[in-house]
């Protein structure tokens, strides 16, 4: 391995490893929240396991009993959640 490799592959690793436990924590705060959202929509869920992000506000979420919903802001600014 020569010196020019050595060079690139420390700040690539160094990035990896400081990025990839941020986006967990991200994550676990997103499903989370979403299932924050789905109880107080009174839709029953238990727990978002997994999200699907669509685009801003607006997520399929993945609940331990395997019902799937769409949980996103219409346009009047309600959350809804709505199953898929």
């Amino acid at each position: 391995m020569n010196n020019h490799t050595r060079v690139w592959i420390l700040p690539a690793l160094l990035t990896a490893i400081v990025t990839v436990p941020s986006r967990a924590a991200d994550d676990v705060a997103l499903l989370k929240d979403l299932t924050s959202v789905v109880a107080l929509l009174g839709v029953p869920c238990g727990e978002v396991v997994s999200a699907t992000r669509m685009k801003d506000n607006d997520h399929i979420a993945t609940c331990q009993d395997g019902n799937r919903y769409r949980v996103f802001v219409n346009a009047q600014g309600r959350v809804v959640a709505q199953k898929q």
